[in-house]
């Protein structure tokens, strides 16, 4: 076959993104903090930006609340843009983006360099992310972008929880109490008081507390300094009476009444001496190892509080939202004489990306209140109720309600905090898995499940053990559509023996029992 040359004209579509349109998509999912950032890197390099005082509330949108009813009916007199549809279309994001969806880079010539947009991300979003191992040969050098982030207690704190905790509703209270940790890495608060704002059991609390105890470093959460010697004991299994009651009387020992505590632990001087060596060698502050990195305090972006008629009223913290502005007037006096044209040029320029960071900022808001409020209707019952009434839910659930794509309620949901009678959840703590129910009907949550398997375990006998195929059999029969591997690792998250070591364990029991 002969090679020639011609020439070809093809008509294709395809999905393309501006600049402006990635950047829109990063503004998403940045946290507040991160925000502030980017917004404060934007004002001092657009000359047209400028900050709004706090009595300038003419030119901001109306985002301040909107009603999300129990029965999922709004009022419609606060926040009606929630109702409304998020266009899609080519023209509709245009509009709202202010720039054309064309693969246009005016400052770029060469599609080789196709990179970031107006201006800069902040430092962990801009320069490194999207650059290969080359890096960026027209970036400047940032070493801060190399340096590894220092370990904090309560981070320390939650790779443990995660790892230990699989429940949805006893990882959300042992979140909870890793945030009333102090520096020192004791739990400050009432147990009473935890389990009345999540609306969980004394017990259950108390369970979770006794697991996150047992975390490194040993006698972190504990509520004093006889719990917190006595747990770093347990640790070296070195409480022992003697040892538990010289740690009940650590005011004798602050006294150096060696006397009266020979006499209340029934032990000679020498081991007395070696006793009190050994509580010497305790750590009495545990969480002072990880207390040198500065504690920032979680600024929520979302306020949810009960509402007159029953329902909830989801409102946007304010204080979190840049409040910016286009100086007009300075446009249009710099605008009236231009030097020349790359003067010209810079002006439109910098009027183009303000009104765009106005308009996605816009945007972002609106889309956050939109993601808040369908959460909470989706979960009304852990609002009302407490952690107990956790529905399973996804984010496509979220995405289809809304009419929006996963990847943006995705996004919406990282690093967003929301306030609650409850405390503080991060929005992504309200997403938990979900049971197929065998009959058609509704789906059951993991969280009810696991406490099924563990009711029809606790009610087995010793001649009738069950395996992991008769709890699926049982299940089943009960409407929960549930695997086999399934059963096997929520029984191991529940820390609960296979049934052959049961079945040991059991008769170990009934012939010992006289």
């Amino acid at each position: 076959m002969a090679l020639s040359q011609r020439l070809e004209m093809r008509q294709s579509q395809a999905l393309v993104m501006t600049p402006q349109l990635m950047q829109a998509i990063k503004l998403l999912q940045l946290s507040n903090l991160d925000l502030v950032a980017y917004v404060e890197g934007e004002l001092e390099r657009n000359p047209l930006l400028e900050r709004t005082a706090d009595s300038e509330t003419a030119a901001e949108p109306d985002l301040r609340a909107a009603d999300s009813n129990l029965d999922g009916e709004g009022d419609g007199s606060a926040g009606d843009y929630i109702g409304q549809e998020l266009e899609t279309s080519r023209s509709a994001i245009e509009e709202r983006l202010g720039t054309d969806l064309d693969n246009v880079f005016p400052d770029e010539p060469s599609r080789e360099a196709e990179r970031p947009a107006p201006a800069e991300m902040p430092g962990t979003y801009s320069e490194w992310s999207s650059v290969g191992s080359g890096g960026s040969a027209d970036s400047d050098y940032n070493m801060e972008a190399f340096v590894s982030a220092e370990l904090t207690l309560a981070g320390h704190l939650a790779e443990q929880l995660a790892l230990a905790i699989s429940d949805p509703m006893r990882r959300m209270i042992g979140q909870y109490l890793i945030d009333l940790v102090d520096e020192s890495g004791y739990l400050i608060g009432d147990l009473a008081g935890v389990a009345e704002k999540l609306g969980a059991p004394l017990s259950e609390v108390e369970a979770v507390l006794g697991i996150v105890q047992s975390f490194d470093p040993p006698g972190v959460c504990a509520r004093s300094l006889t719990e917190c010697l006595a747990i770093q004991l347990r640790e070296r299994n070195r409480f022992d009476p003697a040892m538990a009651a010289l740690v009940g009387r650590l005011d004798l020992l602050a006294k150096r009444d060696l006397a009266s505590l020979r006499r209340i632990c029934g032990v000679g001087d020498e081991d007395l001496a070696e006793m009190i060596a050994e509580i010497r060698a305790l750590n009495p502050k545990p969480g002072l190892a990880f207390g040198s990195t500065l504690v920032q305090p979680i600024v929520p972006d979302v306020y949810v509080r009960p509402g007159p008629d029953g329902g909830f009223l989801v409102e946007l913290n304010t204080d979190t939202l840049p409040k910016v502005l286009v100086n007009q007037t300075y446009h249009a006096t710099l605008s009236k004489n231009p030097r020349n044209e790359s003067a010209k040029s810079y002006l439109a320029e910098n009027l183009q990306s303000a009104t765009w960071l106005l308009r996605a900022l816009d945007q972002r808001a609106k889309t956050i209140l939109k993601v808040s409020t369908e959460i909470v209707k989706q979960q009304d019952g852990f609002f009302a109720h407490g952690v107990q009434h956790l529905r399973p839910l996804n984010l496509k659930t979220v995405a289809d309600a809304i009419s929006m794509h996963e990847s943006t309620v995705s996004r919406v949901t990282a690093n967003k905090y929301m306030a609650t009678t409850r405390g503080i959840f991060e929005l992504k703590y309200f997403f938990t898995s979900s049971i197929a129910s065998s009959d058609g009907g509704d789906a059951h949550s993991a969280e009810a499940v696991r406490h099924r398997i563990k009711h029809l375990i606790d009610a087995e006998s010793a001649a009738d053990v069950l395996s992991d195929d008769t709890i699926v059999d049982k299940l089943r029969e009960s409407g929960i559509d549930i695997a086999r591997r399934t059963v096997a690792k929520y029984r191991e998250a529940l820390r609960i023996p296979s049934s052959v070591q049961r079945r040991r364990e059991k008769r170990a029991e009934a012939a010992a029992v006289p």
